[in-house]
């Protein structure tokens, strides 16, 4: 049987880290196994290590295989349905409670990376480019809603302002978050794997979970061994599968598409972002880019219902890099791929219990990076008796995607292609 491998992406191809963890063999005992070592797994396997707990990650392919491994690496702050509609449908006492953990994620994510050394290419601040009036109107009121909220660390881009720090005519202004930011994601899930590892904590990579007991402990079993633990975490998300029939219905993989270019000179990436920071614009189907540690463009965008071959992500994304970045005509790329985040019907993250000892947290709906680091802090503490938190994200209604697995993908890609419409025309 053949090893697993990453994608072909630019993360795999300049980790930190290329060896491999043994996969599991027989039966072993813990206080927590983990399935998923991903961000969502690895921080709450940092969490309750930290508090002392014997805790086994059991990763179905390596360590970042997943969405981990391949996003955009931007730190973006708050939830993907922001803390006003948090507000407006479940009301002002939740919205104020989820806006207490909105900005905590980004904080989480850089306390790992100072407390365990971790070489991630880790740089400051994160922009919202705005594409038109009405976006950038938006933008003044995340600006307002994120300060009443506690988040201070913000300014906001009029046209000259924003063309100083990106060099494209496409936006009319934006909003610059100094406490977000960007890094290679496959190095940062590494640098956390070694971290879990380094307090004690066990990892197994090819060691897919094929079945799950329910019981006073928990036992779960892979091809050639089994973990009883005391609780488990499924941390999944989009690389789940139908293991927990009781999560697959609640949320959807959708997948997204990135390419990175050839290495630019110090004057193409002067030309195009001169102070480094990483940019999405405002769009439903948004464009998301930044320059990596070894200086080529990291391009990405677009949501798709399946999987893509190279070539034909590199159709799909270059002609949105050349309308950002006109100058990159010509400009050769390296690496292509594709990876899936998990999409909820609400676009709100899903954390919940099942029984008494089986914990899950999943859905970021294209915000995983911060909040999955906060869902680690917050599943360690709810396991740990401090529920306050986790009560909180667990009583956010959990709906099933209407007209089960068949009707699922296209009514929601012909949602997206609504939005796109709405993208195009500006509204």
């Amino acid at each position: 049987m053949s090893k697993p491998s990453h994608t072909t992406s630019y993360y795999a191809a300049s980790a930190n880290d290329k060896s491999m963890r043994p996969s599991l063999q027989g039966d072993i005992t813990a206080d927590i196994c983990v399935i998923g070592a991903g961000f969502t797994g690895l921080s709450t396997a940092i969490h309750l290590a930290e508090k002392g707990f014997k805790v086994v990650v059991l990763e179905g392919s390596l360590v970042g295989f997943g969405a981990s491994g391949r996003n955009g690496g931007q730190i973006v702050n708050s939830y993907s349905r922001d803390i006003d509609f948090i507000e407006k449908h479940y009301g002002q006492d939740v919205g104020n409670e989820m806006g207490k953990m909105a900005f905590q994620g980004g904080r989480i994510l850089r306390r790992l990376v100072k407390d365990y050394n971790i070489d991630c290419d880790l740089k400051d601040g994160g922009i919202f480019a705005a594409c038109n009036e009405k976006q950038l109107d938006g933008m003044k009121d995340r600006k307002t809603l994120w300060e009443k909220h506690g988040h201070t660390e913000l300014d906001l881009l009029d046209e000259n302002a924003i063309r100083q720090r990106v060099g494209t005519e496409r936006y009319v202004g934006g909003l610059l978050d100094n406490s977000g930011g960007h890094f290679h994601p496959l190095n940062l899930v590494l640098g956390e794997a070694a971290a879990v590892e380094s307090l004690g904590g066990t990892i197994f990579e090819d060691s897919e979970v094929i079945k799950v007991e329910e019981g006073a402990k928990t036992k779960v079993y892979t091809k050639n061994g089994s973990v009883t633990a005391d609780f488990l975490v499924v941390s999944g998300n989009a690389y789940l599968g139908g293991l927990i029939p009781k999560l697959e219905a609640k949320a959807i993989p959708c997948g997204t598409q990135v390419i990175t270019t050839a290495p630019l000179s110090a004057e193409q990436q002067k030309q195009l972002i001169p102070m480094d920071n990483c940019v999405e614009d405002c769009n439903y189907l948004l464009d998301y880019y930044r320059l990596s540690g070894d200086g080529r463009l990291i391009y990405g965008g677009g949501v798709t219902y399946g999987a893509r071959e190279p070539s034909k992500i590199e159709s799909k994304i270059v002609p949105n890099m050349l309308k950002t970045f006109p100058q990159l005509k010509g400009t050769k790329v390296d690496f292509a791929w594709t990876g899936n985040f998990l999409l909820t019907l609400m676009r709100l993250p899903q954390f919940g219990r099942i029984g008494k000892n089986i914990y899950y947290a999943q859905g970021y709906s294209g915000h995983g990076i911060t909040c999955s680091h906060l869902a680690g802090q917050v599943l360690a503490d709810a396991i740990t008796d401090q529920c306050e938190r986790f009560d909180i994200f667990a009583a956010l209604p959990q709906y099933p995607f209407p007209g089960g697995r068949m009707l699922r993908v296209p009514m929601t890609a012909a949602g997206a292609m609504y939005y796109s419409l709405r993208d195009k025309l500006g509204f």
